[in-house]
């Protein structure tokens, strides 16, 4: 059953509780990499393993987003300014325990290509945050591995 979760604004992927925070460099231009994150959103099933399904919805001030194994996800975009920053709040979701939820996409230019941040900022129950911080090192992967999916995706595009 999806909950409601608390409307945070851009400035909780500062001050939450729990922040993660993880960066990779690629070779695509923060140009490229902005596109593929706040325009191409149906097309993050294609490069994030983990998303089966991402949608824009409300006139692309929101989405919806389906990961493996149910959790669903229902979001508010908070910024969409190119190519630096995209960042989202979860408004409903069915995960147990999440209070707030807000991701961050800081994009900054690195030699000839992209530094890619990814900020998960968080707020819930205890349960919940230690499951985080437990599954840190999971979505460091996940990240990682979705940053070098997209990469190749877009060299992939320009050739």
């Amino acid at each position: 059953m999806a909950r409601r979760l608390r409307p945070v604004g851009l400035d909780f992927a500062e001050t939450a509780p729990l922040r993660l925070v993880f960066a990779r460099e690629m070779t695509a231009l923060p140009d490229a990499v902005f596109r593929a994150l706040a325009e191409d959103v149906s097309g993050w099933s294609e490069w994030f393993s983990a998303v089966t399904l991402a949608r824009p919805s409300g006139d692309g001030t929101g989405r919806e987003v389906r990961l493996l194994g149910g959790t669903r996800f229902q979001e508010t975009v908070l910024a969409s300014r190119a190519p630096e920053v995209y960042a989202y709040r979860v408004d409903t979701t069915n995960a147990p325990g999440a209070r707030a939820l807000v991701e961050e996409w800081r994009l900054t230019p690195a030699g000839s290509g992209t530094r890619v941040q990814w900020t998960f900022a968080a707020d819930g129950t205890a349960p919940f945050r230690v499951a985080l911080k437990v599954g840190r090192a999971g979505l460091g992967r996940a990240f990682r591995d979705a940053v070098r999916a997209l990469d190749r995706r877009l060299a992939s595009a320009h050739t």
